[in-house]
């Protein structure tokens, strides 16, 4: 019994060490963070797999309702890194890592 249980521990340290440098690299953002604001121009990184209305009963509708070159305002800034974007056809929910500011269209 001794004799397992340093194994046990050995090994639960080694698992204990591994998941949170994994944990801390997967929530890195890639791009430096940049303050945005209420009236900002932004561009969407990439297309998320959905996207969710920034009404007051939110509702997931298909990603394709905005284009990888559109420019959208931010109208509001929420909790926990969200922001809503004003888009063509929509204001949509989207995270602080999913956009990029970009230049005003004009």
């Amino acid at each position: 019994m001794p004799g397992s249980s340093p194994s046990i521990s050995g090994d639960s340290g080694s698992g204990a060490s591994g998941p949170p440098p994994a944990a801390e690299s997967s929530e890195a953002p890639l791009a430096p963070e940049i303050a945005l604001a209420v009236g900002d121009a932004v561009r969407l990184l990439g297309v998320p797999p959905y996207l969710k209305t920034a009404d007051p009963m939110p509702m997931l509708r298909p990603a394709d309702l905005v284009d990888n070159e559109e420019i959208g305002q931010v109208v509001e800034v929420r909790a926990f890194d969200q922001f809503a974007v004003r888009f063509r056809r929509g204001a949509f929910l989207l995270r602080r890592v999913d956009l990029s500011p970009a230049q005003p269209p004009g």
